[in-house]
C-alpha cells in the first residue's frame, strides 16, 4: 500500500499551537490550493484541504508560517469519523504532515529589503554571496565547449 500526498497552497486561518492532555503539540489548519486548469471565461477554482501537523512539525509551522503564507506540505491522507452536535456521523479527510518546505515566497517586509532574513526562504539563484550560499547562480558556471564527443 502507498499513501503519499504533496500539496502547495496558502494557509487559510491563523495558526495556533495546541497541546493534547499527554503533552503532545499539534496544529490544524485549512490549505487553499488552486486547481491547475481553468475553463475560459470562468474564475479559477480553489480546493480546501484539512491539514494536521504533530510535534516538531507543528512547532516549525507555527514558528515560520502564518495565515496567507504559501507552504508545501507532504504527508499521508487519513479519514476519521466524529459525531456532530446534531448527532450525525461526519467523515473527515485530513492530511497528516510528515514534512514541510518553504516555497521561496517572501514576506511583504522582505520584498522591500535587499537582504533576505534567511537563505532557506529565498528562491533558487537569488543568493547574494556565493561563499556562504548552498546554491550557485548562473554566473558561477562556465559555458560548455561545443564538442560532439559526449559519452552519452
Amino acid at each position: 500500500m502507498f499513501n503519499k500526498a504533496i500539496l502547495m497552497g496558502r494557509i487559510c486561518n491563523n495558526l495556533e499551537l495546541k497541546t493534547i492532555p499527554n503533552g503532545t503539540n499539534y496544529v490544524s489548519f485549512r490549505l487553499a490550493v488552486d486547481r491547475s486548469y481553468q475553463v475560459k471565461g470562468e474564475e479559477k477554482k480553489t480546493d480546501f484541504f484539512n491539514i494536521v501537523a504533530w510535534r516538531s512539525n507543528a512547532e516549525f509551522i507555527c514558528r515560520y508560517f502564518s495565515k496567507g503564507r504559501m507552504i508545501l506540505a507532504e504527508g499521508e491522507l487519513q479519514t476519521r469519523q466524529y459525531v456532530d452536535k446534531n448527532g450525525s456521523t461526519q467523515n473527515v479527510v485530513e492530511m497528516i504532515v510528515s514534512n514541510v518546505r518553504f516555497t521561496g515566497e517572501r514576506k511583504e517586509t522582505e520584498n522591500t529589503n535587499n537582504v533576505p532574513s534567511s537563505p532557506i526562504s529565498q528562491p533558487l539563484g537569488t543568493n547574494t554571496s556565493s561563499a556562504s550560499a548552498p546554491y550557485a547562480g548562473a554566473e558561477d558556471f562556465a559555458e560548455a565547449a561545443v564538442d560532439d564527443d559526449y559519452p552519452f
